[in-house]
């Protein structure tokens, strides 16, 4: 990756914003779980050289995306009947929570398109398979135009479709486009004002009438450009139009949404216990009531590590458990096994937000007032996990646990919960 920043697009500045083109050569497929994670470490160990630099500088992460879709990521979910790996979700959590490591902006990229394409298998025709499938193949990446950020909730939307002829044409606003930035093909979630029906619409990111701003200004996870979208008239073939239906029956559609934001967690929990370690091991100076000649042999400060540690082990361990859970609400989607796969993911997603909060939060009490200092961007750690943790308040993921423990009452099944 180029380290040199004078010449590489900014989040959140006012100029115009090409659409990305499409690959020159076809993705890599990647064939088996095994595969998948040694990708995903490869790439982790790259993405992690420049992450302190790009949201120092509020750099895209542009060929650094290129590298990850072109690697076959992108497509690990696609069934084997369609030409991809399918691999384990368990597999598919440990993949982004390595990616994560590196950079958790890049890793949340990829979220919303994961997540889309389990949508496509849970509610697309065998015809949308072959080809939305086919195109994710080939490398090509989906954005996302579902969240608002005026609607009364994350669930009402208020950009609308209406029918004409072999097309559908699109108005609204969108927030929160993780990923459309930089996408080739971005898929947006409408409603038929008729009949009340969600739909999600492929749109082509160059579709005319389709305007993504580059305008992402929060403090964390600043690289994701997860901005907004301006859809005036934007028309859509039918053919690339898909109900919104997997909530309505039991799927495990929710439960995938939510373990890729739950490795994304756990992923900035890692890279925060290993700067700290890192820091306390070379730059740390020992409190000079421990009597021990360097920092690592501060008993308070090895204890906390150690608590960290197992914090983010169990976090993992859930994270993987959960995973199995999906895998067989996918395979038998029975409400009883669907239900266990969304608990087991609210646990899991329970634990990797507390562990990503506390790490990122110990690391400068750990390490010490210099570890604050600009030049090392620790504080990125913090940011990334405060922020993206809000995506999903956990509050409430206490409450549905307990309700189902104590009273029967199965937790909701929505892309939130």
């Amino acid at each position: 990756m180029t380290t040199a920043t004078l010449d590489r697009p900014r989040v959140n500045t006012p100029e115009p914003f090409a659409p990305r083109p499409r690959p020159a050569q076809p993705a890599h497929v990647i064939r088996d779980d095994a595969e998948a994670v040694s990708v995903a470490r490869r790439l982790a160990a790259e993405f992690g050289s420049e992450s302190a630099l790009r949201d120092r500088d509020g750099l895209l992460p542009l060929a650094e995306l290129d590298a990850y879709s072109q690697s076959g990521l992108w497509g690990i979910t696609v069934p084997k009947a369609y030409g991809g790996a399918g691999v384990s979700f368990a597999t598919l959590a440990d993949v982004i929570r390595i990616v994560a490591e590196g950079d958790s902006s890049i890793a949340q990229i990829t979220q919303n398109h994961l997540a889309l394409v389990g949508h496509i298998d849970l509610d697309g025709t065998p015809e949308q398979k072959e080809e939305l499938f086919g195109l994710v193949l080939k490398g090509i990446r989906f954005g996302n135009a579902f969240s608002e950020k005026n609607s009364k909730n994350v669930a009402a939307f208020e950009t609308t479709l209406v029918f004409d002829g072999d097309d559908v044409v699109i108005n609204g606003q969108k927030f929160y486009t993780t990923g459309a930035l930089l996408s080739h093909i971005v898929p947006i979630v409408a409603v038929d004002p008729v009949e009340g029906k969600g739909y999600v619409a492929f749109a082509e990111r160059d579709a005319p009438g389709l305007t993504v701003h580059n305008d992402w200004s929060s403090f964390g996870q600043r690289t994701t450009a997860s901005g907004s979208i301006q859809i005036a008239n934007v028309r859509v073939p039918r053919s690339r139009l898909l109900p919104v239906a997997a909530f309505d029956r039991p799927t495990a559609a929710g439960a995938i949404s939510q373990i890729i934001q739950a490795a994304i967690d756990a992923g900035i929990a890692a890279a925060a216990i290993a700067e700290t370690i890192a820091f306390v091991r070379t730059r740390s100076r020992p409190w000079i009531d421990s009597g021990k000649e360097t920092a690592a042999e501060d008993p308070f400060i090895i204890s906390a590590i150690g608590d960290l540690t197992l914090r983010l082990h169990a976090a993992e361990a859930l994270l993987e458990r959960a995973g199995r859970a999906i895998d067989r609400a996918l395979a038998d989607p029975e409400e009883s096994l669907v239900n266990a796969a969304t608990v087991a993911t609210a646990e899991a997603k329970v634990l990797t937000t507390e562990v990503a909060i506390n790490a990122s939060n110990k690391l400068f009490e750990l390490a010490g007032t210099r570890s604050t200092l600009a030049e090392h961007n620790l504080d990125r750690h913090w940011r990334n996990a405060r922020v993206h943790t809000l995506h999903d308040p956990v509050r409430w993921k206490y409450y549905h646990l307990g309700n189902y423990q104590l009273n029967g009452v199965h937790v909701p099944r929505h892309a939130w919960s």
